[in-house]
């Protein structure tokens, strides 16, 4: 939703550095995320940016947008409607950012902390980005860099979350462990409220 949002102000020409910008402007797109894994979209005002926001462009200024304390409340309320509604629909939700597990849904049954080794992280990124000649792992490695520092703030690892370090895991491998975490939570859950 950040990144929606900074793909909006940068399809404007806006200074993504004017904070006041910025933040009058934190509501002013209709940014939709669906939820449904199987077709998973990202909309800003009915058009699609699901690759767009993925694009080194709006990567490099991200942060600037996400820092903004109005942009921040009015997208962390938007989050939890969305968490809260798939919960009631669906009976749960999969949410990943930096701090979905300490600011948006501290109260989520399962946290998990994804790391990976930052030469691993530039490698997958500049992958994703081969269609951009300029996206080189070193490049690339040195744009996440700046972004982790900007991103420092709302980079915190819940007390409660298990971490993960993917450097050697690939994605099926990855989403393996976090959906036998849940299952071992569940049973424990369904366990305690058996002993009650």
């Amino acid at each position: 939703m950040y990144r929606a949002l900074t793909w909006w102000l940068l399809n404007r020409n806006a200074d993504v550095t004017d904070t006041a910008l910025v933040a009058a402007s934190a509501s002013r797109p209709a940014i939709e995320v669906g939820t449904d894994p199987d077709q998973p979209y990202v909309t800003v005002d009915g058009a699609d940016v699901s690759g767009p926001i993925r694009d080194r462009p709006v990567s490099n200024a991200v942060s600037a947008v996400a820092l903004v304390p109005e942009v921040r409340r009015h997208l962390i309320a938007r989050q939890r409607e969305i968490i809260a509604k798939a919960c009631a629909e669906a009976g749960g939700i999969v949410a990943e950012g930096r701090d979905i597990g300490t600011v948006v849904a501290p109260d989520a049954a399962v946290k998990v902390f994804l790391t990976a080794a930052e030469t691993a992280r530039a490698r997958r990124r500049a992958a994703d980005l081969a269609a951009d000649p300029a996206a080189t792992v070193e490049l690339t490695l040195a744009e996440q860099a700046r972004r982790d520092r900007l991103d420092a703030p709302q980079t915190e690892q819940a007390a409660d979350a298990v971490p993960i370090d993917s450097t050697t895991l690939n994605v099926a491998e990855v989403v393996g462990v976090i959906v036998a975490l849940a299952h071992s939570r569940r049973a424990a859950a369904a366990d305690a409220a058996r002993r009650a």
